[in-house]
């Protein structure tokens, strides 16, 4: 099985970074042991949770969506927490951090802006300098959270290499820590990268997980949903709501991009600091993701999930750009509920495998909203 508190998950996970980050990852590793167990630390951070993000976040019946797709749909909002999305729950807790650890500067990587956004907020509000690297591919479709990040005091800087996406973004953040690792704080925003990221992410997360656990007992009669679902890029917010149901007998579905299905290729490696699946071709050159949303345009996942999917215990399964196209308008319509484009890839299966699930109960996390998306998708429809 391996031990996620040592950085392994199965045959995945590890810590593999030039020696100038290893004292860093092990500074990092012993300040949130530390921290964790501290009834004060957790204290501030709960909070944090409720009184500046919003938590606890509702669970929402879907009784519209439910009677279209013939299964009882129930969302896990993190769309409502502060800074529209699931993002904020790692970001307030790493800061928390930071500060504990003596770091006076916060640095990141985004994709579709919304954990760049989040890490700009908690900058804002701990008086820390921040610098956000986004690829000049989503600072161009997503110019929204990129005057959201500016207006928050943040520097955004443009990843020019390679796809110049998310990936890119993640290699010009590391480069940036090593150059600054003495007052600087990586705030990375996925269950990705060297250890202890995967693991300190996804008990940052595990909030929605716990959460949602309570909230289905009470509208379930003491019961677990039928399936558990959350879209997956690196796949935080579904480590965070599948730590909730892992012990129990809910079938946990991760929904991918079909062009950056990680899981799908199956090929193992190590790209930013650990060992996971990942796209990449015959020499091992890491292969290019293509996604409509920018929150999941990488070509890697987090090596939680890799162990979930080689030992069976979640399916990852491929949705189309088209399909996320049609989802983000059936959940509007349906409901009055605008997701995020990487949410909306759960409703695209949902609706996909409609007759596979039909009388089934389903919970699914929907981890942001749709703002950021909107001018997008009115290109797209025109």
């Amino acid at each position: 099985m391996g031990d996620p508190e040592q950085g392994r998950f199965g045959e995945f996970g590890g810590m593999f970074v030039p020696e100038t980050l290893v004292p860093a990852c092990q500074q990092l590793d012993a300040a949130f042991r530390e921290a964790w167990i501290d009834p004060a630390f957790r204290a501030e951070l709960t909070d944090l949770l409720n009184n500046y993000a919003g938590r606890p976040s509702a669970l929402t019946e879907c009784s519209n969506l439910s009677e279209e797709l013939g299964c009882r749909v129930l969302l896990k909002r993190e769309d409502l927490n502060h800074t529209g999305s699931h993002k904020i729950n790692n970001v307030l807790g790493q800061a928390l951090l930071a500060r504990r650890m003596g770091k006076t500067s916060l640095v990141a990587e985004t994709g579709a802006g919304q954990h760049g956004v989040a890490t700009a907020t908690a900058a804002a509000l701990f008086d820390m300098d921040c610098v956000v690297y986004m690829g000049a591919v989503d600072i161009e479709r997503q110019k929204l959270n990129v005057f959201r990040m500016q207006l928050l005091g943040t520097e955004v800087r443009s990843a020019e290499s390679g796809s110049r996406t998310l990936k890119d973004a993640v290699n010009e953040a590391m480069r940036h820590w090593v150059a600054v690792v003495e007052t600087t704080h990586y705030c990375l925003g996925s269950v990705m990268g060297p250890h202890p990221y995967p693991w300190m992410v996804r008990e940052f997360h595990r909030v929605i997980g716990d959460e949602a656990r309570q909230q289905c007992a009470a509208v379930l009669d003491g019961g677990i949903p039928d399936v558990v679902a959350a879209c997956v890029g690196g796949g935080s917010n579904a480590a965070g709501i599948f730590a909730g149901f892992a012990d129990s007998d809910a079938r946990l579905v991760g929904v991918e991009p079909a062009g950056g299905a990680a899981v799908g290729r199956a090929v193992p490696g190590i790209v930013h600091g650990s060992h996971s699946y990942l796209m990449q071709d015959e020499w091992g050159q890491v292969l290019e993701a293509e996604s409509i949303s920018a929150g999941l345009d990488y070509p890697g996942i987090g090596p939680e999930h890799a162990h979930l999917a080689a030992t069976g215990r979640a399916d990852y399964i491929p949705v189309t750009d088209a399909e996320v196209v049609d989802a983000f308008q059936l959940l509007s319509r349906t409901e009055g509920i605008i997701p995020a484009l990487e949410s909306a890839h759960v409703i695209a299966w949902l609706s996909k495998a409609r007759h596979e699930l039909k009388g089934q109960t389903v919970l699914v996390n929907l981890s942001g909203r749709g703002d950021k998306d909107v001018a997008q998708m009115m290109d797209i429809l025109k």
